[in-house]
């Protein structure tokens, strides 16, 4: 397995894997969430703002993540970029094809954002999840990340905010 950049001609898999990866927490008649893997899906829309890093075997993309180092990817409707701390990194939309689960891929790609950041001169790492995504907020928990602040939509959808110092030892 290779875990790098996506390449531009890798952005409409990668996108397509990842929102695979999230149709699990989709009810039935949950348009928001159907909108959100939309915008999963969509990896050339956030490409030039962000890096986007792959995991790929034998020329498939087995799944993608979202690495934000000069600002947020805003959410519809907005324009622009959110600003992160001077200091930070935020990881977003990881996910892994259902088929390549259970096998690293996923820790795979977050080490490689971790390298990433701290190339970019980051001490700390954030991200989000929500109260759906169990394996997640596992794995997370596992790596040594912290709960952080949530954040909260005027809806009541609650993202769990999770923070991780960075070392910079080999």
């Amino acid at each position: 397995m290779e875990v790098r950049e996506a390449t531009p001609d890798e952005h409409a898999e990668a996108g397509r894997v990842t929102a695979e990866a999230y149709r699990e927490f989709v009810g039935p008649g949950d348009e928001d969430w159907e909108r959100y893997l939309r915008r999963i899906a969509d990896v050339a829309e956030r490409a030039d703002q962000t890096t986007i890093m792959v995991a790929v075997e034998d020329g498939r993309v087995l799944g993608s993540l979202t690495l934000e180092l000069d600002g947020r990817v805003r959410d519809e409707g907005e324009e622009g970029q959110r600003p992160l701390e001077p200091e930070e990194a935020h990881i977003r939309m990881l996910g892994v094809d259902p088929a390549a689960r259970s096998r690293g891929v996923a820790r795979a790609l977050r080490g490689v954002s971790v390298a990433g950041a701290r190339a970019a001169g980051k001490t700390f790492m954030t991200l989000n999840t929500t109260h759906r995504m169990k394996a997640a907020q596992a794995m997370y928990e596992r790596l040594g990340y912290e709960r952080a602040e949530d954040i909260v939509f005027p809806d009541g959808f609650v993202l769990l905010g999770y923070s991780k110092k960075l070392s910079f030892r080999g």
